[in-house]
């Protein structure tokens, strides 16, 4: 896997930050999965059920690191 890239967005935050690189993961590890099942090593419904899988990860994620933060200072984020 490639390293990650940088996050520039203005409002930086470490909890963007760690978003934003699981959220690469989430594409690269998704390229994995489409790769296997056009190889033929997955079956369409092995990597659908592995995409969904990680796809609840990524939104618990998001949850946790940028709703959640907003929610901890007082913002509504």
């Amino acid at each position: 896997m490639e390293a990650h890239g940088s996050y520039r967005g203005a409002d930086w935050s470490p909890q963007r930050l760690v978003f934003h690189q699981n959220l690469e993961t989430f594409a690269e590890r998704v390229g994995l999965i489409v790769a296997l099942q056009s190889n033929g090593k997955l079956s369409q419904e092995q990597a659908y059920a592995r995409i969904r899988r990680m796809w609840k990860d990524l939104r618990a994620s998001k949850d946790e690191l940028l709703d959640g933060a907003g929610k901890r200072n007082g913002n509504d984020g």
